[in-house]
């Protein structure tokens, strides 16, 4: 990662918080300078009012951030169907059960504010260092901006980023049998090639990241940990994770979700 990504400061006031975050994660410091005129590195974390994860280059995309207060996250809060969302049936909230979720793969926290949004308590797990510094400003936002909003509030204290920084697969094998309500797993899945519908900022991101490797060994300690159920979400087409098939799976046009049950939800 180091010779993949620098920082970079968005303006001078931001020189310290970008030198801060350069510091935290063994990163080159590049200080004020415009993405679009970086070679020497494919990838820049830009410090600024939001933490923006962007490709260099004169015909790169557009950034990658986390932002739960407006854009496609507000939109889908306010207008993505609720309860009756493909992940809460999955999931498992319907009318006075909202079960306590642990997202063990959390990416850039999109599903996870859903689930909050839709009542659950969400804990997520990330060990990549720059995703986690993504949702950790993503957070930050969110509760800043929670302040002024009540409805907000109440998402906002109901998302939480775990302090764990090892491998999910670790952390959910140190959990008590059936401690979890639900566990949410989305692997990152490795691109489809050209015929994939990806954007071109978040193929930047994908290739940054990477795929998870170790995708199948994380089911075996999901099911041990989860006291209902896992939840597994996959591209449509995409085998069962570890190969071993679901109890039930819920299909949407280029997606699905495969449940893995232990005891019912409350009916």
């Amino acid at each position: 990662m180091t010779h993949t990504l620098a920082v970079i400061a968005a303006a001078p006031e931001w020189l310290p918080a970008a030198r801060e975050l350069a510091v935290q994660l063994g990163l080159e410091l590049l200080q004020e300078i415009d993405p679009t005129q970086i070679s020497q590195y494919p990838y820049v974390l830009r410090r600024g009012e939001m933490l923006q994860l962007c490709a260099t280059g004169r015909k790169a995309p557009g950034p990658v951030t986390v932002d739960f207060v407006s854009g496609a996250a507000a939109h889908r809060r306010k207008y993505g169907g609720g309860k009756g969302q493909q992940i809460a049936k999955a999931v498992g909230i319907r009318a006075g059960f909202r079960p306590r979720v642990v997202d063990a793969t959390g990416g850039l926290g999109r599903d996870a504010f859903v689930l909050a949004s839709l009542g659950s308590e969400v804990v997520l797990l990330e060990r990549n260092p720059v995703v986690r510094a993504l949702l950790a400003d993503g957070l930050s936002r969110l509760r800043a901006a929670a302040e002024l909003d009540p409805e907000l509030a109440g998402v906002a204290a109901r998302l939480q980023l775990s302090d764990a920084i090892e491998d999910s697969v670790s952390w959910l094998q140190a959990q008590p049998a059936e401690s979890i309500p639900v566990v949410y797993l989305d692997p990152m899945f490795p691109a489809r090639g050209k015929s994939a519908k990806v954007k071109k900022e978040m193929a930047a991101f994908h290739q940054l990241v990477g795929e998870d490797l170790d995708a199948d060994a994380l089911l075996e300690p999901a099911l041990a940990a989860c006291y209902y159920r896992t939840v597994v979400k996959r591209p449509r087409l995409a085998p069962w994770l570890a190969g071993r098939k679901p109890s039930l799976s819920l299909e949407g046009k280029s997606g699905r979700f495969d449940l893995y049950t232990r005891h019912g939800v409350p009916g």
